[in-house]
């Protein structure tokens, strides 16, 4: 067998073993474990510095469960909004998929608004993050899940634009469901933060 036909078989192969889009799926995984360190070192600082008041006020003097439960309650159907928004992608129904991402789009703005709302309350009445161990903790692990959630609003829109210019390509259905897998693993840790953080906090 000449080299050439080796060397044909080889890539054949290669291309098989890794399809397309393969590079695409396997770099976001990598960064979505990263990300999981990144949270999980936030939670464990939280555990370590959450009870340093330095003479402060404590979560149950400052945490409003109701506002919270609400915000919680927005992301949660912004999850719900983003799996239906995949069933209308698996079914070729562009327009269903806009209206969900949409609608996913005003939970999650909805989320952001109260939980800058809730930051300019805390700073407002001397609750900012200079001012205890325990407040320093909660703005950074918070404030990073607002990040969070800020960039895959963003990606959002741009995903919105690219669908209605280019429709269900397979290189925007492999982006719609990276980031399904973003929005859920934020669904998931900030049933975490609410948890460990509020609601704890207001029982301790």
């Amino acid at each position: 067998m000449s080299s050439a036909n080796l060397t044909e078989q080889y890539y054949d192969l290669h291309e098989h073993a890794h399809p397309d889009g393969y590079s695409t799926t396997l770099g976001f995984w990598i960064y979505l474990m990263s990300d999981c360190l990144i949270f999980g070192m936030l939670f464990a600082t939280y555990a370590v510095l959450g009870g340093n008041y330095a003479g402060g006020p404590a979560p149950k003097d400052l945490f409003e469960l109701p506002l919270v439960a609400l915000n919680t309650s927005l992301l949660l159907f912004s999850s719900i909004t983003y799996g239906f928004a995949m069933i209308a992608m698996q079914n070729g129904n562009k327009k269903g998929l806009t209206a969900w991402l949409l609608l996913t789009l005003m939970f999650g703005l909805g989320f952001l608004s109260i939980e800058l709302f809730e930051f300019h309350n805390l700073i407002e009445e001397g609750a900012g993050p200079q001012r205890s161990a325990f407040l320093s903790a909660f703005f950074t692990l918070v404030g990073t899940h607002g990040l969070h959630v800020t960039f895959g609003s963003i990606w959002l829109v741009t995903l919105l634009f690219q669908v209605n210019k280019h429709g269900l390509t397979d290189a925007n259905k492999r982006r719609l469901s990276c980031l399904s897998l973003f929005w859920h693993f934020l669904d998931v840790v900030w049933i975490g933060v609410f948890t460990f953080v509020y609601l704890m906090g207001v029982l301790r």
